[in-house]
């Protein structure tokens, strides 16, 4: 398949996704939202993709939803407004219930749209020179993809109401000592580093990573007894599955497993 504004790589197991509309500061058009969930239905189909990693071209991540396009719909824009987010919460929803990790490089600002897509991420890591802002309120607008999800889950909910009703700015730092974001790495780093990172995960245990992801996905959901059974039959599932026989073989006779990511 081929998308309008993405970047879409497959090697060695990892699929790489960089937003690629670098004259609008990556910002978020229907078409983008379109791609986005089109990646990543293919990400969670393709048995052959056991990681990805989640990027933008130039010096923006994304800086939103693109509020020019927005301004020509008229009177069509809530209606406009709503296919644009149907395409895009698909995706959020498949990159976060697939197996395979989803890696996010941010670097440079996440903004509105573009800030929900990255704090969505299993793992998140920024460029010293990332930039973090809710930005929704300052338009007008409220949140959509996922933030009011994730943000209070990860940062808690004082902080987040902080974040979306002031606008306030995060740097890197400021982001990974709010727990929003896991690592902030030098600017000339982040790519390798993040890479690095999906590379490893791409070469692991692919339906664990998943089991991992919906238990976590559940838990703030699910009373004690019932997530308990969730993980009971995760695990007893896992460990019969070709990957787990791996694993424990490969524990047990003291050697590096070699996961085929089932």
């Amino acid at each position: 398949m081929t998308y309008e504004t993405l970047l879409f790589e497959v090697s060695d197991g990892l699929a790489k996704i960089t937003l690629n509309r670098p004259g609008a500061a990556n910002s978020l058009n229907g078409a983008m939202a379109h791609d986005l969930m089109m990646a990543a239905i293919r990400c969670d189909e393709d048995p052959d993709i056991r990681a990805v990693l989640l990027t933008g071209t130039g010096k923006m991540f994304c800086a939103g939803g693109d509020l020019k396009t927005f301004s020509g719909f008229g009177e069509d824009m809530g209606a406009r407004l709503k296919e644009i987010t149907i395409y895009l919460h698909a995706a959020t929803s498949r990159f976060s219930r697939m197996n395979p990790p989803l890696v996010v490089a941010v670097n440079g600002v996440a903004a509105g749209a573009g800030l929900s897509i990255a704090i969505s991420g299993d793992l998140v890591l920024a460029a010293q020179s990332a930039m973090f802002t809710s930005a929704y309120t300052a338009a007008g607008l409220s949140p959509d993809g996922s933030s009011t999800y994730f943000m209070p889950r990860l940062i808690g909910l004082r902080r987040s109401q902080e974040l979306m009703l002031t606008n306030r700015r995060l740097n890197a730092d400021e982001a990974v000592e709010w727990g929003l974001i896991n690592r902030v790495v030098a600017d000339d780093d982040l790519m390798a580093e993040a890479e690095a990172l999906a590379r490893n995960l791409a070469s692991g245990a692919t339906g664990a990573y998943g089991a991992v992801k919906k238990m976590l996905t559940e838990t703030f959901t699910n009373p004690l007894e019932t997530q308990m059974e969730i993980e009971a039959r995760f695990i007893a599932e896992r460990a019969t599955s070709p990957d787990g026989r791996e694993g424990i073989d490969a524990f047990v006779n003291k050697r590096t497993p070699d996961f085929k990511g089932e």
